[in-house]
């Protein structure tokens, strides 16, 4: 249009300057003339140029219009696809049984997404900081299958070989320091898979729960130290030794807050909960072995500190794997973890699939 418009001045405005070179009053487009009846007119050769004029005057208005107008972008058959929500994943507290946290991220592999956001409690943040480093869920269990073999139940020391790698070459007894265990081989362990060390070496934001043992507060560590915060976070009480922070005591995250997704709240759209909380099988009698009494004591206080939670504010996707006849340490039943998990896992992939589709949705109401 701009071009055509610089055409048709060019050549106008060459005709209107011919008119106005003749030097004739007759054909200078702002003098008059008159008929016969003495009425006076323009001639024949100065309405020709003012309509010249006029032909100008338009198109330079046009122009001007044109170059102030904001730019319109012309309609496509493609629209835009909407982005996606944005994710916050809580996982949570539960031991070896916490291994099902490797098939609710193989569910965010699959669908191509991940969040944006992991808060990570216990073996939820031993899990989460091997996530939001980088690696798959795949890599993760492969993790685990490397020294799963092993099955450590704490209080009788029952150790089983394997292969390659024995929990027993990962925990050394601790008893001085708090702890029947000390957790430093384990965590060295983790360090030389991944190359994060410190929290802002992660690809993905990550938020860790631990326990202040002196004012029984949570603690939520985000920056600095990521190992130490993974210990402090897994630190169970009589099991694993606590770990220094300045002033503070760390212990295990789950006596505080076993499942964080209420540190997820109000800042991301979408918050997914896994719950690895477990569940107890009643056995025929009245006798509980002392093991399991210990244990399942503390998987009592955690679900019901989740329970307190979820009265006062639940996740948009809250997810619990049935998980049973799994102890604290039993890591060598991975494969049987990722089977109890697997209706679960199917559970999230369906509901993460809706929540997308109806973010995509436009004008979809809200769920």
């Amino acid at each position: 249009m701009v071009n055509n418009f610089l055409l048709l001045g060019k050549s106008t405005i060459h005709g209107d300057l011919n008119c106005a070179k003749m030097g004739d009053e007759r054909y200078h487009p702002l003098l008059i003339g008159s008929d016969r009846t003495g009425e006076r007119y323009p001639p024949r050769e100065t309405i020709a140029c003012g309509a010249a004029m006029k032909t100008i005057l338009s198109a330079l208005i046009s122009a001007i219009v044109l170059l102030l107008s904001p730019p319109v972008i012309a309609a496509t058959s493609n629209t835009q696809t909407p982005p996606r929500p944005s994710i916050g994943l809580a996982l949570g507290s539960g031991g070896a049984g916490g291994l099902a946290h490797i098939a609710m991220l193989q569910v965010f592999d699959d669908l191509g997404i991940k969040p944006e956001r992991i808060a990570g409690t216990s073996i939820g943040a031993v899990i989460g900081a091997l996530y939001a480093a980088g690696l798959s869920a795949e890599e993760i269990r492969g993790i685990f299958d490397e020294f799963g073999g092993s099955s450590l139940d704490a209080l009788s020391h029952l150790i089983g070989p394997s292969a390659e790698l024995t929990l027993g070459d990962l925990l050394k007894i601790d008893i001085d320091n708090g702890g029947l265990f000390d957790s430093s081989g384990f965590i060295r362990f983790l360090a030389g898979k991944i190359e994060a060390r410190r929290f802002e070496d992660l690809v993905i934001p990550l938020e860790i729960v631990a326990t202040d043992y002196w004012t029984g507060e949570m603690v939520v560590l985000d920056r600095g130290d990521l190992l130490a915060a993974v210990q402090a976070s897994m630190a169970v009480p009589g099991l694993f030794s606590p770990v220094a922070r300045g002033e503070q005591l760390l212990i295990d995250g789950g006596t505080s807050n076993p499942l964080p997704f209420d540190l997820l709240k109000d800042r991301h759209e979408l918050v997914v909960a896994i719950d690895v909380s477990g569940s107890r099988a009643q056995h025929t009698g009245n006798q509980v072995d002392l093991t399991d009494l210990l244990f399942n004591t503390f998987k009592i206080m955690q679900q019901s500190l989740i329970a307190a939670r979820m009265r006062a504010a639940e996740p948009d996707i809250y997810i619990k794997p049935e998980i049973s006849n799994i102890r604290l340490l039993h890591f060598n039943r991975i494969k049987t973890v990722l089977e109890q998990a697997q209706p679960a896992a199917e559970q999230l992939q369906r509901r993460l699939s809706q929540a997308l589709a109806a973010e995509r949705k436009p004008g979809s109401p809200e769920e």
